[in-house]
């Protein structure tokens, strides 16, 4: 599946950093090299938002890990783990990437999301049915949703170049 991507049209990255960071330790033991996602998918193209969805822990380790992604260009939209009484935890961003995929779109030529949950397949069908831009998924095709790749007009599957994707 390829599709044509020239230098004018407009593109904005949003990235499901939870989605990728565990895709990645669990697959590969590494972690993901984000400035070279968000690199592969702008492809030469104007790139109007690089956006990374993530959810703050405690972790020491993620401070650095914030402070490395805005560096590379990429602006950090963040929440706090929510903890439920019993010890469940959650934090995902779907819903709010999702609404600022819609809100950009009609200002895009290209929609690039950094993710392999099956959850953004009505997602991509919207944005493709409305008719404004073109839909690319980039991740692991080890762990992504198979439906989600039927459904993006283009898909880079990350696993193919691993030491340019992944820091060990």
């Amino acid at each position: 599946m390829s599709i044509i991507k020239h230098k004018e049209q407009r593109v904005a990255v949003l990235i499901d950093v939870q989605n990728m960071y565990y895709s990645a330790r669990n697959l590969y033991q590494a972690k993901v090299n984000f400035k070279e996602v968000v690199k592969t998918a702008v492809a030469g193209r104007r790139l109007v938002r690089a956006i990374a969805y993530v959810v703050k822990t405690e972790a020491e380790e993620s401070k650095a890990f914030f402070e490395a992604l805005a560096k590379g260009g990429i602006e950090v939209k963040m929440k706090d783990l929510q903890v439920f009484p019993g010890g469940l935890k959650k934090g995902d961003w779907d819903i709010g990437m999702a609404v600022d995929a819609i809100a950009l779109s009609n200002k895009l030529d290209a929609v690039a999301l950094v993710t392999g949950d099956g959850d953004f397949v009505p997602l991509v069908e919207y944005l493709k049915q409305k008719g404004d831009c073109q839909v690319e998924i980039l991740a692991f095709a080890k762990s992504t949703s198979r439906r989600l790749v039927e459904v993006a007009d283009d898909f880079v599957d990350l696993g193919k170049d691993l030491k340019k994707y992944l820091i060990k």
